[in-house]
């Protein structure tokens, strides 16, 4: 890094956390820029939310630096952090008006009241709740209570702030509108973001960058397409929806919709169907091949679904050749 450049907002060096002698995170080395919006995707258990709590400071590390800024704050309190990690439940106070929740936050730097009111006037502009500032939580919907919570986290002026899973308990109706809204808010507010989901579809659509998880280990940190469309490894494919399948003695990748299944016909790698049906605007089949391997394949809504225990076989085209997966411990 040159001597002009700014920080990043957030910089974390070797980061690693154990739980009774077990290892969560094995060294994590990962950067989030001035107001970029970075999502870390993995399977549930990956370290995701470990690695959230460690750097607000609720999680005990072993080894390595947490720099906001440029400032060291791996040893500070987490209300010296500068940094604000808003969870699942939006942990609003019950008792208080949707205005006193927001207000809270702004308060407690010590800001005069007229410019709290100020404050909380923009960011429930910003974030479509104006008309909510006199109910209480238990008032509002679930995703409205979100929208509350990052309100509130946003009046305490964080430098990094940490989203862990905010949308896995909302219906699926109100989750784009929400993703959306949650974006654009932190962009307005020039905010960094570090956002966590087991989600693809949510990570892919949200992040600048997204950067995925498995076993206390990152890889394949960059741009959402670049990531998906270059899967690194087996267990990278699979999280990101691909079929991986063995062929002549090397793995490979395939999307669902680049597979195709042809009922009867001899050619090709012989599989039976499992299970078929519709999802949205396309038909699903899962085909088992003769050696076990199970394959997804997407299909015209309007082409006909062959019934299960139909036999026939598969190809496919566009397939990406991965590394073995020995290399990542286990398959």
């Amino acid at each position: 890094m040159s001597g002009s450049e700014p920080p990043p907002a957030l910089d974390l060096r070797g980061l690693r956390v154990s739980y009774r002698n077990r290892p969560v995170l094995r060294g994590i080395d990962l950067t989030v820029g001035a107001g970029e919006f970075v999502v870390l995707m993995g399977p549930n258990g990956s370290g995701k939310s470990t690695l959230l709590r460690a750097v607000v400071g609720l999680e005990g590390t072993d080894a390595g630096a947490v720099r906001v800024f440029g400032q060291e704050v791996g040893r500070l309190p987490p209300h010296r952090r500068g940094v604000v990690l808003m969870g699942q439940e939006p942990g609003l106070f019950a008792r208080r008006s949707v205005f006193a929740n927001i207000a809270y936050a702004a308060g407690i730097r010590g800001a005069p009241e007229a410019e709290v009111r100020s404050q909380v006037g923009r960011l429930a502009d910003r974030l479509g709740i104006t008309h909510l500032l006199d109910r209480r939580p238990e008032e509002i919907s679930g995703g409205e209570r979100q929208r509350v919570a990052l309100a509130r986290a946003l009046a305490a002026r964080p430098r990094v702030l940490l989203l862990d899973e905010p949308f896995s308990a909302l219906d699926v109706t109100i989750r784009a509108d929400l993703m959306a809204d949650f974006r654009s808010a932190l962009a307005s507010a020039g905010v960094a973001g570090l956002h966590v989901t087991h989600d693809r579809a949510e990570g892919l659509f949200l992040g600048d960058r997204v950067a995925l998880l498995f076993d206390g280990r990152l890889e394949s940190v960059g741009p959402p397409r670049e990531v998906f469309d270059r899967p690194s490894s087996p267990r990278a494919a699979r999280f990101l929806g691909y079929n991986v399948i063995r062929d002549g003695g090397r793995w490979r990748a395939v999307a669902p919709r680049n597979a195709g299944f042809a009922a009867g016909s001899p050619d090709g790698r012989r599989g039976q169907v499992v299970a078929a049906g519709s999802v949205g605007a396309v038909g699903r089949l899962v085909v088992q091949l003769e050696s076990g391997e199970r394959i997804e394949i997407e299909t015209p809504r309007t082409a006909p679904l062959p019934a299960p225990g139909t036999w026939g076989s598969i190809r496919w085209s566009d397939a990406i050749d991965l590394p073995d997966p020995s290399a990542e411990g286990s398959p």
